[in-house]
């Protein structure tokens, strides 16, 4: 978890971006903050924070135990750090229990460990779990657990992933036509569905010290040659390609952080990668949608509306390279 978000008081079923929050001062003063001086504020405000975890079992409330507080060191203080929270209950009998987590800490995903097929579900809104046994019994089937990773790739898109989304713009600008948008994102589709799933299987793991200004790069390069060139180059989607890979392992260090159901890894892959892709087709259907439908066939449409908007992702994507590699 990140502890500074919910020591702030930020409400984060109400935003997405921390920097929005009339909040954002104490958060960003708290991510500068010594590990232990943090560890001990949140140790402090311990009881409050109790309120907003529910353990039940059998209809009754298991009291909470707060046993360790373990804060990661200061770095990239643009970049969220964890905090790792150790709390204990006491169970009576051999009843399932549920979790529940305040909507207001966020979204959480519930894994149950060292226990075969153990539960694994993402939790929204401050719903409460599906029933947890002592032996997985009660574990997600695979149709369950492919359904429940669909929305983690979706948000990932939309709202959280505003990089792939101007990659994506960038693909659109080049050309509202149907035909040279099926080129392109194809290739992105195939490439970064390729390396999604050999990050999350381990097979390929990059720094995402090198990844994250490489997607910044990609999105630059995309913007510009929409600037210089009025049509597909045949070279263009084997770029795409390439530029794919990149933003695949960009999706497998997210899909890393929710973690993989250890009985149900593909069904969990698969749901999250046909998230993305909605979310994806859902940002090219609301640009289609916004200019392409009216002004995609308009002779002035490249001149007014293709290449002012690339000159404006390109300069995003040319400061997130930057900020990224220097910052």
């Amino acid at each position: 978890m990140t502890s500074e978000a919910i020591i702030a008081g930020i409400d984060l079923s109400q935003v997405t971006d921390t920097n929005a929050s009339d909040k954002s001062a104490d958060y960003d003063d708290l991510r500068g903050m010594d590990p232990d001086a943090l560890a001990a504020q949140f140790t402090a405000r311990w009881p409050e924070f109790e309120q907003k975890i529910v353990l039940s079992q059998n209809n009754q409330r298991l009291p909470l135990t707060l046993t360790d507080v373990r804060v990661d060191p200061v770095g990239n203080t643009e970049i969220a750090r964890y905090t790792y929270v150790t709390i204990g209950a006491q169970t009576s009998g051999q009843g399932p229990v549920t979790f529940q987590w305040a909507a207001q800490n966020g979204d959480i995903v519930l894994r149950q460990m060292g226990v075969e097929n153990g539960l694994t579900q993402l939790l929204q809104n401050g719903a409460p779990s599906d029933p947890i046994t002592q032996n997985g019994a009660g574990a997600a089937s695979g149709w369950d657990t492919f359904v429940s990773y669909i929305p983690v790739g979706f948000d990932h898109i939309l709202p959280k992933g505003l990089d792939h989304i101007l990659f994506v713009l960038g693909l659109f600008f080049l050309s509202a036509g149907l035909g040279a948008l099926i080129w392109q994102i194809s290739a992105f589709t195939l490439a970064h569905t390729i390396t999604l799933a050999a990050g999350a299987l381990g097979w390929v793991t990059i720094s995402g010290a090198i990844v994250e200004p490489l997607i910044a790069a990609s999105i630059v390069f995309v913007a510009v040659e929409n600037i210089l060139s009025n049509r597909l180059n045949t070279w263009r989607p084997v770029v795409i390609f390439a530029f794919g890979l990149l933003h695949g392992l960009g999706f497998a260090s997210v899909l890393g952080e929710f973690g993989l159901p250890q009985g149900q890894f593909i069904p969990a892959l698969i749901g999250f990668n046909i998230g993305v892709e909605i979310g994806q087709l859902t940002v090219i259907a609301i640009a289609f949608a916004a200019v392409g439908l009216w002004f995609g066939r308009k002779p002035w449409y490249r001149a007014r509306i293709a290449v002012p908007a690339s000159c404006v992702i390109a300069l995003i994507g040319a400061y997130w390279f930057v900020e990224r590699v220097f910052l």
